[in-house]
């Protein structure tokens, strides 16, 4: 595994206006902050955490999918050691008021009450002075579960008669969603009818670390204090007092560093409740860490869904019209905050990608099933969609005869269009996405590859070689009327940041955002820098903390570069005209926007003042600046921020992929992978590469090796990773990176954000290189993961044709 940069115009873009005098960070390879104390085993983490008589926890979870509880036997002598749902006196279920036409409610209890729902579902949890004596105690309770039929896949849970999962339901969907629009127009038009069926199956997402919190009683402050590996502290506080029944004043999320998040940590789950109502009733600290085969047993799980899409072509492959079907397996409840709804409007949503398809309609159904619940992850739905359209582009171009990159090509949004509104209402606003298609093309060898495969002829051999090709957009940083739009209990909208200048001359950062491996500590401490002017080193950065920061919805979606910064830049603007003011006036008067601050020094002419010695006289000297002492009081600025346009901020890009298949084993070895994206200015280079590649190998994971299977009782069958298979280092191959900078006219430096670009394409891209390698034997494989087994069925079945 690697990376080989290739061009990479604009790194260090120019700032005009009043960042013209300043030193430019944005832009720069400053070498990450944070990775020195995590590299000297320095990091502190949930698991690292110790507090004077704290008690760990662990959970009894239910050993059946579906079924209906009689009885819980507590050890005896541990009454007062192990907790069922009858402890939890004003405790209320997990609900997601979800405002949207036909939505079914779902209660999911904190400990399940008189049903079970999915294998892992907690039923009781034990506290004992360590890990090993609690689990000792879960495995003494006896639980008494009437089994009933499971409902695990999605044709069960729509079939006639199925079993419904929560009562009061007329179905198992806890939405269907319908948009229909009049195709007699398009007919004549586009006589080429193309349908395919793709499924992607269900993931667990595996972070470093998992879930994990440690509660407990702040007698000083009167406060429950919840140190949480969560991505979204505010939300987490807002949603506690809500399940509690407590004050949010009362609580304070304090996250700890976090080993990775990638959606996981974005949901209140019922143990991380179970675990704070310990600490509020007992006035004791507890902790839960959650292990791996919990993750891989009862955390929340993503990507299962199908598509079933008809494409209206013209002969040419311009495709004008999409119809479609979505299903999407929930699991058995709608998380909190983001909602069963989420990977359904994000899939009806998205389905089109970056092509100018002028009409489309689809029904998508977002099924409950006995599984646990569905969660975001890296892309949310638009690593499915993005495998469905770009398969279909590559079914458009084989049913006209024509080359998939030319049909690609064809039906691409062109810059000349922009800003350009698409069929769903979403409003791109810059790109030339064909010119990222053009140049992953030539980086991959496309056209000597077809010159070499035209002059030899295609001949069935064992290792078979193809190229695929997949264009995306990543849609960033949404604002609130998006998530309106959803109905959601929790609105995105704007950010907040908090700059306070010490009397030291350090600038202190606080802001609600949170980092989980994505860089923030260094990436916005650059932001800070470049439009304050204080030295790089004299920049602290608070993140998460509830106590200490603004209101913030925290860090999912690739937003927290593009809000963050805007909401930097925009207190910024405050900040340094109070300290130019100030340096005006010490430096014998003149005019304030004059000033140039720049490395911690402001300069008026030839004459120069330190930060430090501005704030030094201002904190413990004032009398030296008598005339100023009413006028500035404070060198505090809390301001925020917000994108101007709802549907949000568009990264976009191509991923092109050489792929080698055995036809004898189904082995797929990645030969070559190209990744041309544009997200504008890139704050640090490095911090983007690192992204990119990470998200990479995780859609190489979803496309080639990552799998939850369930039995027909709904028993996982993958509870350990010798089960679930997890791309490594010798799986990943070393990507060869070429950036594009196209900024966009709506954030801050022309930020784009680029935290899930690596992730959306490369499922399709993979599936199409397969398939391309696969077309002499007039094979096809449109589920994922292309497994060996999977691709040998579908060489024997191409050859039983």
């Amino acid at each position: 595994m690697g990376v080989l940069r290739l061009g990479c115009p604009n790194e260090l873009h120019c700032i005009a206006g009043d960042l013209a005098q300043m030193t430019n960070f944005v832009g720069s390879r400053v070498t990450r902050r944070e990775d020195e104390r995590h590299l000297h085993g320095r990091g502190r983490f949930v698991a690292d955490i110790k507090l004077p008589g704290m008690l760990e926890v662990a959970f009894v979870r239910s050993p059946v999918a579906h079924g209906t509880i009689r009885g819980i036997g507590k050890p005896e002598g541990a009454e007062n050691q192990v907790f069922t749902h009858a402890d939890l006196v004003g405790v209320r279920p997990i609900t997601t008021p979800v405002t949207t036409p036909g939505f079914q409610h779902s209660e999911c209890p904190v400990l399940a009450a008189d049903r079970v729902r999915f294998v892992g579902e907690p039923v009781a949890l034990c506290v004992a002075s360590n890990r090993a004596r609690a689990e000792d105690l879960v495995d003494s309770v006896l639980l008494d579960i009437d089994e009933s039929k499971a409902v695990t896949t999605i044709a069960d849970a729509l079939s006639i008669g199925a079993p419904l999962l929560h009562e009061g339901w007329t179905d198992n969907r806890f939405v269907h969603m319908v948009t229909e629009v009049d195709f007699s127009s398009i007919t004549e038009e586009a006589p080429i009818v193309v349908d395919v069926e793709l499924e992607l199956s269900r993931q667990t997402i595996h972070p470093l670390e998992g879930r994990g919190i440690v509660a407990y009683w702040d007698f000083e402050a009167d406060q429950l204090v919840l140190i949480m590996s969560t991505q979204i502290p505010h939300p987490i506080r807002t949603g506690m007092a809500q399940f509690l029944g407590i004050s949010e004043s009362k609580i304070r999320v304090a996250p700890p560093d976090i080993g990775g998040g990638f959606g996981y940590k974005l949901q209140l789950l019922p143990e991380e409740i179970a675990v704070a109502w310990l600490a509020l009733t007992h006035k004791s600290p507890f902790r839960w860490v959650e292990d791996r085969r919990e993750h891989l047993v009862a955390g929340a799980c993503t990507r299962q869904a199908k598509y079933k899409l008809t494409g209206y072509a013209t002969p040419e492959g311009r495709l004008i019209g999409l119809d479609a079907d979505i299903f999407i397996d929930n699991g058995a409840y709608s998380a909190w905050p983001f909602t069963a709804v989420l990977e359904g409007y994000s899939a009806r949503s998205n389905l089109p990608g970056p092509y100018q398809i002028t009409h489309y309609q689809s029904r998508v159904s977002v099924v409950a099933t006995n599984k646990p619940s569905f969660c975001p992850y890296r892309g949310i739905a638009r690593v499915g969609t993005c495998f469905a359209i770009e398969s279909l582009i590559d079914a458009v171009a084989n049913a006209v005869g024509r080359e998939p990159c030319d049909v690609r090509a064809l039906n691409l949004v062109p810059p000349s269009a922009m800003p350009y509104k698409d069929v769903t209402g979403k409003m791109f606003d810059v790109g030339d996405y064909g010119k990222s298609l053009r140049r992953a093309r030539q980086l991959i060898g496309f056209d000597e590859f077809r010159l070499e495969r035209s002059r030899s002829g295609i001949k069935p051999t064992r290792a078979l070689t193809g190229i695929g090709f997949a264009t995306f957009y990543e849609q960033t940083a949404n604002g609130a009327g998006f998530f309106a739009s959803w109905g959601m209990p929790v609105v995105p909208g704007f950010d907040q940041v908090t700059l306070k200048v010490g009397p030291d001359g350090t600038l202190k950062v606080n802001i609600g955002l949170q980092s989980f491996g994505q860089g923030l500590e260094t990436a916005l401490a650059q932001v800070a820098a470049t439009t304050t002017g204080f030295s790089l080193d004299k920049i602290r950065i608070c993140l998460g903390d509830t106590e200490c920061t603004p209101h913030s919805v925290g860090s999912f979606t690739s937003r927290s570069a593009v809000i963050g910064a805007g909401a930097i830049d925009a207190a910024s603007k405050i900040l340094t005209l109070k300290i130019r003011t100030l340096a005006a006036a010490l430096l014998g008067g003149g005019d304030p926007d004059e000033v140039q601050l720049n490395d911690g020094v402001a300069a008026l002419g030839a004459k120069s003042i330190a930060f430090e010695e501005i704030t030094d006289i201002f904190y413990n000297r004032p009398y030296l600046i008598p005339q100023l002492t009413q006028a500035i009081t404070s060198l505090e600025v809390t301001d925020g921020y917000k994108v101007p346009v709802d549907s949000g901020i568009f990264a976009y890009g191509t991923h092109a992929v050489k792929v080698s298949v055995d036809t004898e084993t189904g082995h797929v070895s990645i030969l070559d992978y190209i990744i041309v994206e544009d997200c504008g200015q890139r704050i640090n280079p490095m911090i983007v590469d690192g992204q990119t590649i990470g998200g990479a190998a995780q859609g190489i994971g979803t496309a080639l090796y990552e799998e939850s299977p369930y039995d027909e009782n709904g028993q996982p069958l993958a509870s350990t990773l010798l089960d679930y298979l997890l791309p490594g280092a010798a799986e990943v191959p070393r990507f060869k990176l070429d950036h594009m900078a196209n900024l966009s006219p709506h954030t801050s430096f022309g930020i784009k954000g680029a935290g899930e670009s690596g992730t959306i394409p490369a499922a399709a891209a993979l599936a199409n290189a397969v398939n391309d390698a696969l077309s002499p034997l007039g094979a096809t494989l449109r589920m994922l993961p292309m497994s060996p087994s999977r691709i040998l069925a579908a060489i024997t079945a191409a050859g039983d044709r």
